[in-house]
């Protein structure tokens, strides 16, 4: 199974699960109702601002290591320096 197959499954499991609960059809264990029902809204929220959280601390924890890849680093100033050679030889000023 593709790793995108297994996570659309984890994930249409949850939100299932979540919906039953939020619904009303399943109860939490151990949890007070108003507790859930306070509480139980507000996960999809969290779920997507810790998403984000880690989605923007991965891009600058890759901005700020980038150097320690000195091939990644040579390969991609070799392409913008090739790209700036095309961009001239059609006429574009880059200066």
């Amino acid at each position: 199974m593709a790793r995108v197959h297994r996570v659309a499954l984890i994930s249409t499991f949850f939100t299932a699960l979540w919906m039953l609960v939020f619904f009303e059809f399943l109860s939490v264990p151990g949890l007070d109702e108003a507790a859930v029902t306070q509480i139980w809204p507000l996960i999809p929220w969290w779920l997507l601002v810790s998403f984000g959280s880690y989605s923007l601390w991965s891009l600058g924890w890759g901005l700020f290591t980038f150097r320690d890849c000195p091939e990644a680093y040579e390969e991609l100033m070799l392409e913008i320096s090739q790209a700036k050679d095309d961009l001239k030889t059609r006429g574009l000023n880059l200066e």
